[in-house]
Order: C-alpha cells, then structure tokens, then sequence
C-alpha cells in the first residue's frame, strides 16, 4: 500500500467532506466508487459486466481477485481542519491514476475553497457580546463566560480584531492622529509640563520608569485599568539582567516577580508526515523563555517606582492625536469613565500602544507592518489529569498537526504559580486585506483543539485569565527601511515592530535592548535632539535579525495558495534538527537573536547540505524578488558583521572621548554613539556592563548632570 496523495480540506466540517466524496465525486476514471466508513473506495479496473450495468456490491469487490487494483481515499477531522489521503493498493501506479487525482483535487478546491469570515457586526444596545458572537463562535462565548473578567476581555478581543481589519485593508489611508504645527492644531495649548509622554502602559511602563529614575518627568497614558495585562511574559534570567543592570529592580526584586523557572523548554515539529529527511528529535532549551513573570505585579512594581521619581499615571485614558510644534508636543486624550477630555504637553512623546498604534500606522504611510502573529491563549489554574503535563518543563514551540486551514498553528506552554499553566495558540502570517487573521477564529481553534495538544476535560479546566494580541512582524532590509520617529515623537515596543522571528515578542525584545534604548534617548534629551533625523537613530535594529525574517516568511501559508499540508513543519524540523545537533549554547544563541555572521552562515549551509529540497520548499512561500531582497539582507549582515570586525575598537575608543566630544558637539556624539551600539548591540553582541546614564536634574534655564544614579 503507498500513499500518493495528501490534501489539507479547509473546513471543519468533515461530515460534508465525507458526503461529497461519497454522493457527488465522479471518478472520471474509474468505473466502480464504493462507499466505506471514512470515505470512498475506488476501482481502476473493470470487473465482470453486471446486469444493467449495476455496480458490485461490496462483497463481490472484496472477493475479486483483482481487488489490489483500486484506491482508498479517506478523510478525518484534526485541528477543526479536515485532511485527505489517497492510498494504492497495487505498487505500481495505475491506469487513469493521475487523471483521478488531478480531478479530486480540483473538485475539493471547488467545492470546499478557503473562507475567511468576518466577526458579525455588534449593535451594543440590543445585544450584548455573548449574544452577539455566540452563533458564530460558540465554544469562545461558553468558555469565556467562565473566565473572570471574561466578558470585558471579549469586547477587547472584537475591538482589537475590528481595529487590526481596518488597518489592513486601507493600508493607504491611515487615521491621521499627529498632526503638525498649523495643521489644525489648538489654538492655545499647556506650557510644557513633561519631558516625556508615553502613550500604552505595559511596554511603556517599563521604559518610563527608567527614565523618570533619571530624573525626568514622566506621564503615562494606559487605555485599560493600570497593570490589566492580556498577555503574560516569559523571559531568562540573563535576559532581565539589563533591568537590573539598569537600577530599575533589585535581584531581591526580581525574585520577587517569578511566577516559576522550569528546568528545559522543548521545541518539536509534528513530523508524521514528513520525508525522512524532514524529521528531528526534540531540541532542548533550558535557558530560553525558562522564567514565568508574575506580569501583572511586575507592571505594578513598576509603576510605584514611575510615581516614587515624580512620574504620573493617566489610565482609563485613550489617546485622541497629538499636535507637534518647534517647542513642544501636545498630546489630546479622553479619561473613558467621565468621557472627559484634556490635555498634556512635554518635550517628547513615546508610542507604545503596540500594534494597533494609529501613530505607528500614520508614520509608515499605512502599513508598519509586514507580518503578524495572531495569538490567543488562556492563563489555566487548575484542572489537568495528574501527568498531563510536569511543571518543570515549558513547551517554547510545538506544534501538533500540520497546515491547518491555511495557518501552521503553534502552542506554547509555560508553567506558572502553583497549578498554573499558560498556555498559547499563534501562526505566523501574511497581511492581506481579504484575510487580515482573526483573533476570534483563532481562538474558536484553542478551545476546540486544546484536548488534542494537552489531554484534559475542557469542563475541568479551571480558568483564570485570557491573553491575546497581535503580534507584528518587520522584514528589516537595512537599518532605514521603516519610521519610527517623528519630530519629538519616537515608537518603542510592538509600535517599532520590535519584534523577533521565532519566540521573542516585544517584551523580550525591548528588554534585551532597554540598556541601548535609555543611553541613546537620555543623550538625546540632554542636548534637545528631538527632530526626527536625530530620533530615528534611536532604534533596536539587529542586522542578525534581520536576515532571519526569510525563516519567519517560510512559516506564512500565502492567502489563497493551496501548500502541501506538511510543508512548514519540514522546514522547521530541518532547521531545529540541525540546532538540536549542535552545542547547546548555539541554539540559544540563536533563537535569541545572538547568532554571529560565521555561525548563521554555517547553519544555513548544513541545512541546503542535509535536505536541498529545503530551497525547493521555501520557494512556495516567496517570490523571486523576495529572494533578491533577502540577498541584499544578508550582504547587509555581511557587510556589517566585517564592519563590526574591522571597527571593533570605536564602541570602547568613543567612551574615553565622550567626556571631550559630547559637550562640544553634542549631535555627533548621538551619531558616534548610535553606530558604536550598531556594531554590538546591533549585531546581537550586547556592550559589557558599563557606567548607566547619569541622573538629570532639572536646573532652571540649564539641564545639568550629577553624579551616576
């Protein structure tokens, strides 16, 4: 018996697929089609003439000496997804063979093509979101109605997705939210009172309280109630290192806030289907994403911190616009609960509202983004069968299944306090405006499939939190290829697309790059750099990632384009079979982004080595001017990588001139500095621990230093 045909059938709906199969399907080439339990058997040969031409029973084909000849075509349900395999008999291929399958093929195309619904429009005042969405998303309604909280998260979710959709499909004609002297602006505004505003409060917290440790003075605006999370955070120890090092927690602090450290993370492809070669063993991790933050307490901590320097905190409060002048930038916003507007002016306004920033969208001329990771999930509290899970161990990357109605799903799990897991369903995936990605189908998926990925009894299942978002994506080509400035205006966090390719977000991001971040910002204040030229310097631009987003493209099914349902997890199995051969210390490296030139190089030619189908396969999910660009991304990493080499003496030479240059020329030291991080930071080499910026303090007419705080 082989199998010589296996199809992803884009619908939940398996029954349907059966019947089709069994009352509609024609075999053009085959005189006989029988029914069987899963689906149809089909006969390629003739069998001896029946009276009037009435087909055999089921019997008599099974009694026939020439029963090898035909096909067992079946279907079954995995993933609210139905998949299809043909099987031969005979070892030879058959007469009319091809012609059978090309039709069966073309006829599921036809009749079961892929559908990208859109959430149902909500009238507020007749209905609330339970009704609304129950017809169309029954399990989300049950189970969210068993979540505390559950119906204002739900809201959340339709907001989001509602706000992601309109962005995607006018990408051209963004909301215009920042506008710039003389255009429209209020005739008369506050006096500075701010050096900084940050607009979004988890991000953005973190980074205010650094500077507002610093001595500036700080306001936060947050939409929801302060320290509300809908995402939970996971990081390594050497990872949060940089808050430390920053003065920002203490190490007593930070124990603090660990929910759980697990001993390894585990990383493994459903391989079922895949070509020999196209298998791999599990690839162990045990310093990536090992330590599970209490991020609601983290957020907290750090906020009392943000008020303790002087800082203030606006939550409740939604963003309206900002208007920009040569002096100043005043930001408009609405405090939600009174329905009240007001206003603030400062020297600087921060974005990290995210992905759904209508700044990060209006500086890009529409679209910010090149890729999104659509993720739900769920905090579990309690509920699964002793040994379904040892929380000990994390899940960093699984997957369970294959393509999956045009999507490769992923899980993560991560132990949390006590009994508790957290547990996520994300795909990588393309922009399009017919198909944006949906969180709400997505998470219809996570409570049906979940007993597949974790064996449990969902009614069992003790819920404590939703978490959900998108997640955005930014093929970087060159350190100049997007906005994220604006005159006194600069995105950080999800906002910048600040965002790696496999498992860190935007936490783990800016985390990592916080140190880098602060220096050049705080230099920037210092000597009132804020136009945009100068504030486009300050970025976390990784050459090394950059090159790593044809991997991420490798993940995307494109919108429309039918791609053999095992593909992505060969991909990703050839590439994590390779790492899992390795020392340790390189995959961590890695998939955290610290992967030097020499290394990704030779990674990426064992790969063509051990499978060189794999350029093949990648060439399904990319175009040829995808490649050049892609060439041109690694010719960049190249050139910068030698760069780093030949000018590895500047980052420490520049320090030991600072105390000269900086006061003389203040804007080239910014660009001296800018490219010093370029060469380490940039390059996934963080510079050693070195003297934090100094603590401002405001002197009247003067800005004037102090000694390190």
């Amino acid at each position: 018996m082989k199998e010589i045909l296996y199809l992803e059938v884009p619908t939940p709906d398996t029954d349907s697929v059966r019947l089709w199969l069994q009352e509609e399907f024609q075999p053009a080439t085959g005189l006989w089609k029988l029914p069987a339990g899963g689906g149809i058997r089909v006969r390629l040969q003739s069998l001896p003439v029946q009276p009037q031409g009435s087909p055999p029973s089921e019997t008599e084909v099974e009694l026939s000496p020439e029963v090898g000849d035909e096909l067992s075509i079946f279907v079954w349900s995995l993933q609210r997804t139905t998949y299809l395999k043909v099987f031969r008999w005979a070892e030879k291929p058959l007469a009319g063979e091809g012609q059978l399958l090309a039709g069966l093929t073309a006829g599921l195309r036809n009749r079961f093509p892929y559908q990208h619904p859109q959430p149902p429009a909500v009238v507020w005042s007749e209905q609330s979101i339970f009704q609304a969405l129950a017809p169309y998303y029954p399990l989300t309604v049950q189970y969210f109605q068993k979540i505390p909280n559950g119906e204002y998260d739900l809201k959340r979710v339709y907001w989001w997705e509602q706000r992601w959709r309109e962005g995607v499909r006018n990408p051209q004609k963004p909301r215009q939210v920042v506008f710039k002297g003389g255009e429209s602006g209020p005739e008369s505004s506050p006096s500075p009172v701010y050096d900084l505003i940050y607009i979004g409060g988890a991000l953005g917290v973190i980074h205010a309280a650094v500077m507002a440790r610093l001595g500036y003075r700080v306001l936060l605006v947050e939409r929801l109630p302060f320290a509300r999370m809908n995402r939970e955070w996971n990081i390594s120890r050497s990872e949060f290192q940089s808050l430390i090092d920053l003065g920002l927690f203490t190490p007593a602090e930070f124990e603090s806030i660990i929910a759980r450290e697990y001993k390894d993370g585990f990383h493994k492809f459903f391989d079922s289907n895949n070509p020999p070669s196209a298998k791999a063993p599990v690839l162990h991790t045990p310093k990536v994403l090992n330590v599970a933050l209490d991020a609601e307490k983290l957020l907290r901590l750090c906020g009392e911190k943000l008020r303790a320097a002087g800082g203030e905190i606006w939550d409740q409060t939604e963003f309206i616009r900002a208007d920009v002048s040569i002096s100043q930038v005043v930001v408009r916003v609405k405090h939600l609960p009174a329905g009240a507007e007001k206003e603030a002016a400062g020297r600087l306004l921060v974005d990290a509202m995210g992905t759904a920033s209508p700044i990060a969208w209006q500086l890009n001329g529409g679209r910010p983004f090149n890729s999104v990771c659509p993720t739900v999930g769920a905090v579990i509290a309690g509920g699964f069968e002793p040994g379904v899970w040892d929380s000990q161990y994390g899940d960093v990357l699984n997957s369970h299944g294959d393509i999956s109605r045009g999507r490769q799903l992923i899980w993560e799990l991560f132990p949390g306090a006590g009994e508790e897991v957290t547990v996520y369903l994300f795909h990588y995936h393309q922009l399009h405006p017919d198909n944006p990605g949906s969180l709400l189908e997505m998470y219809e998926d996570f409570f049906t499939i979940l007993p597949e990925y974790r064996r449990c009894d969902m009614d069992k299942l003790v819920w404590k939190k939703a978490t959900f978002g998108y997640i955005p994506g930014h093929f970087s080509g060159s350190s100049r290829d997007r906005k994220v400035a604006f005159d006194r205006l600069i995105a950080i966090g999800d906002a910048a697309s600040l965002q790696s390719p496999l498992v860190f977000t935007g936490f783990g991001s800016l985390v990592r790059n916080l140190p880098r971040l602060t220096d050049l910002l705080h230099t920037a204040l210092k000597h009132d750099l804020l136009s945009a030229a100068d504030l486009n310097q300050i970025r976390a631009y990784q050459s090394n990632v950059s090159v790593t987003w044809l991997f991420s493209k490798g993940m995307m099914v494109p919108t429309g384009r039918f791609i053999k349902p095992e593909r992505i997890n060969s991909i990703l199995n050839v590439f994590f079979g390779i790492l899992a051969a390795q020392d340790p210390q390189v995959a961590e490296a890695f998939i955290k982004d610290r992967t030097d030139w020499l290394t990704f190089t030779g990674l990426a030619l064992q790969a063509a080595w051990k499978n060189p189908s794999l350029l093949v396969w990648i060439l399904e999910f990319v175009t040829v001017g995808e490649v050049l660009r892609w060439l041109g991304s690694y010719l960049t990493f190249t050139l910068e990588s030698l760069k780093s080499w030949l000018l590895g003496w500047l980052p420490a030479l520049s320090r030991r001139l600072q105390s000269w240059i900086e006061p003389r020329y203040p804007a080239l030291w910014l660009w001296l500095l800018s490219q010093s991080y370029a060469l380490t930071d940039g390059l996934g080499r963080p510079q050693n621990p070195r003297t934090r910026p100094q603590k401002q303090v405001a002197v009247p007419g003067k800005q004037q230093l102090t000694a390190d705080n």
